[in-house]
């Protein structure tokens, strides 16, 4: 299973009940957080998820209020006591920015490693990477904003089902399944078992995407395909201000919703909300016009994704 948390639904700059927007997730007790603005570990911590397990920080862009948290971030997650290396994935020129933040927090008790996601222009899709041993995939997608922007795509993905009757024609010892079952090869007695031999086919699993700060593009819902949670924003909700949001390279209700559709998604959450919104879910019906299963979030908006039931 998955478990997702949208800390924050602002855009811009933070108001008392809200916090900018970021993206926490749980796979196996491991957590891997999108964007972090000023702030994003008082929101962290009340949700209560803790930062000791914060394995990979990802970053769409590098305007403030996705990014300026990080130092205080890095801090609290040093102050958890946690040894263990941090991994920060974002478009290039990540190491410069990073090296600029880290004068304001020098001292860290754990090594921190760069991943820079090349940038080709709006549109471009990048390598998917493994991001946590349990089957979680990461993928990005070249955005449209002012600078260079990257859409995120998780997919925790599900091996096929363990054949419990082909193991014990094969005469694999018992001991030797969980590592199969995890899809390593095992030698016993000098016979060679791999995985394909008492594996099904692979299951459906899980897919979680996050989009912000871009203007639509046509290659956007194959991105997002088949999402069980889609979180896109939606600077503003009424459709009044579409020029308003184009000007600034964002997306309004309406067209988060319309992608939702495209993409053949379960769910969208609208985020990253404009200061001049207070109270987006008073334009809900924008969205739920166009795709019904919308929903304006709130802080800490938290849900399980479990797999789906599945023999093969």
């Amino acid at each position: 299973m998955m478990e997702v948390a949208l800390l924050g639904t602002g855009g811009m700059m933070p108001l008392p009940n809200r916090f900018l927007t970021s993206l926490m997730t749980r796979v196996d007790g491991r957590l891997l957080l999108i964007d972090c603005g000023e702030a994003t570990q008082v929101t962290l911590k009340l949700l209560g998820w803790g930062f000791k397990n914060i394995d990979h920080i990802c970053f769409t862009h590098f305007h403030a209020d996705h990014i300026s948290g990080l130092p205080g971030m890095l801090l609290s997650i040093g102050n958890s006591e946690r040894k263990e290396p941090v991994t920060l994935i974002g478009p290039q020129g990540l190491s410069q920015v990073f090296a600029g933040l880290r004068v304001i927090a020098p001292y860290l008790p754990f090594e921190v490693n760069i991943i820079e996601i090349p940038y080709g222009g709006s549109g471009e899709e990048g390598e998917e990477m493994l991001v946590n041993e349990e089957g979680l995939y990461l993928n990005t997608l070249s955005l449209n904003h002012r600078i260079p922007c990257l859409g995120y795509s998780l997919n925790l993905k599900r091996k096929g089902a363990f054949d419990v009757e082909r193991a014990r024609k094969l005469n694999i010892p018992i001991k030797n399944w969980n590592y199969l079952q995890k899809g390593q090869t095992v030698v016993v007695d000098g016979v060679t078992y791999t995985p394909d031999m008492v594996l099904g086919n692979e299951r459906k699993g899980i897919k979680v995407s996050y989009i912000t700060d871009t203007r639509p593009i046509p290659e956007m819902a194959e991105f997002a395909k088949d999402s069980d949670i889609f979180i896109c924003e939606g600077l503003y909700g009424h459709d009044d201000f579409l020029p308003k949001a184009a000007e600034r390279r964002h997306m309004i209700f309406s067209e988060a919703a319309s992608v939702a559709a495209q993409a053949n998604v379960k769910k969208l959450w609208l985020t990253h909300y404009s200061p001049a919104m207070p109270d987006p879910q008073n334009y809900i019906q924008y969205a739920r016009a166009i795709f019904p299963n919308s929903f304006t979030c709130r802080d800490r908006t938290t849900e399980v994704i479990s797999f789906e039931h599945s023999p093969q």
